[in-house]
């Protein structure tokens, strides 16, 4: 080769090197598409058996055995058969690949393999899911998606609001009307706080009333008091609202019965009462009882009050937001009740199992491994459901206090009047005086 030649086919490396490295940091679905699912698939496929069988995930044949007079005659040695598997698809940023189980075998041990699997094919993560009998879908991301999940586009329309990025590269759209009432936990600097402000940014600029209940003096919902109808900051205030929710929510249930309606969106608009976004925060501080008579009264108050809004409120626009750093059996039945009511789930990292188990366990038990995963340097990271059913792996969109403060304050003038609320606080303070 001449040097002339020699040149040239270095300048060409060079030149691809150079290109090769901004796709991939400007288009990392079109590096991942051209470069990364190629060696992917490739690797995939030659490691497949060896990773099998090193996993448990191969099933060894019975030799087959003959009869020549008194003696049994064995055939060849035990020979470990590796799973089908289909060839491995490319998605946005991975693949999938659908495993055909051998009889007797379960997902679990698929689970267990996970890692393995990691490890073997150089990617960031692999989820394994089963979506019918006898079958086992392997989920490979290239990357962490929600490393640095930008905030995606996607239509947002009443009750509904942008909260982040899915692991899938989608939009998280929280949405009231398809799923009513959501539970969200998540311990102290896990982003439970920051998702609470970015939902309030995104309902403040809607026809929606905001009602806060915050039993820690307002210390967190009291920034965006301007833009809240009502704010409860003490349990005694809690149940002075819940209780008058309930009495406005049975003035909409006569009101859908004088109109033959079976909720609120099948009235007129003129007829229309406005929506209500109930926010909890800390839901513990509603449970716990100081050991008096009185504060096992209030307790008991906010869980049968709090019960009836989740069983009735949804088709007349009552909506429920609960938040709290620990959720378990342990506050009083009244709170597993609840809790099954609440069907849009969220789970943060946590401190003990118990609150991931509370959150997840009931629907997926899958989801609650990946929530116990979650680190302490994956702020805004959490697990949460879909309205299909499924969960993901999401991240909320970081939405500092000072922008969500200021949203709050702009739209102030939105906040709808609920005079039934307004007495009702204000009979309390009555009282106190």
């Amino acid at each position: 080769m001449g040097p002339v030649l020699l040149a040239f086919v270095l300048a060409v490396l060079a030149w691809l090197l150079v290109v090769g490295d901004l796709v991939r940091r400007h288009r990392p679905a079109w590096h991942w598409y051209l470069v990364g699912y190629p060696a992917t698939a490739c690797r995939l496929l030659a490691t497949w058996r060896k990773v099998a069988m090193l996993n448990d995930l191969a099933v060894s044949r019975r030799p087959p055995r003959g009869l020549l007079g008194d003696l049994v005659v064995k055939g060849d040695p035990l020979r470990p058969v590796a799973p089908r598997i289909s060839f491995p698809r490319a998605t946005r940023m991975g693949l999938t690949v659908v495993v055909r189980l051998h009889a007797g075998q379960t997902p679990a041990t698929y689970m267990k393999a996970a890692d393995a699997l990691v490890h073997a094919w150089k990617v960031h993560a692999v989820r394994v899911t089963s979506p019918e009998r006898g079958l086992v879908l392997l989920t490979a991301t290239a990357t962490d998606p929600l490393e640095r999940p930008g905030l995606a586009t996607a239509h947002v329309e009443l009750l509904s609001a942008l909260i982040g990025a899915l692991e899938s590269g989608g939009a998280w759209v929280m949405n009231l009307r398809l799923v009513p009432h959501w539970l969200i936990t998540g311990a102290t600097r896990s982003g439970k706080s920051t998702l609470l402000a970015r939902l309030i940014t995104q309902l403040a600029t809607q026809p929606v009333a905001l009602v806060g209940i915050d039993c820690k003096g307002g210390m967190e919902l009291g920034l965006f008091a301007g833009r809240l109808s009502a704010l409860a900051t003490c349990r005694r205030e809690a149940v002075a609202v819940f209780s008058a929710l309930v009495v406005d929510m049975q003035d909409r249930m006569s009101a859908c019965r004088s109109a033959g309606a079976r909720s609120i969106w099948e009235l007129p608009d003129i007829l229309r009462p406005v929506p209500v976004v109930v926010l909890v925060d800390e839901i513990a501080e509603l449970y716990l009882s100081d050991g008096t008579r009185e504060g096992k009264a209030e307790a008991e108050q906010c869980s049968t009050l709090l019960l009836r809004l989740a069983q009735l409120g949804a088709a007349l626009g009552i909506h429920l937001v609960v938040a709290g750093q620990r959720v378990g059996s342990d506050l009083g039945p009244g709170v597993t009740a609840l809790r099954a009511q609440l069907g849009g789930r969220v789970c943060h990292r946590v401190n003990d199992p118990g609150t991931a188990e509370m959150t997840l366990g009931d629907l997926n038990k899958d989801a609650v491994a990946v929530a116990q995963s979650i680190t302490a340097e994956e702020r805004g990271v959490a697990v949460c459901t879909g309205p299909d059913g499924g969960w993901s792996r999401a991240r909320s969109h970081l939405t500092p206090t000072e922008e969500a403060v200021s949203t709050a304050r702009k739209y102030a003038a939105m906040a709808p009047e609920l005079p039934a609320l307004d007495r009702a606080l204000a009979a309390l303070e009555g009282d106190d005086k």
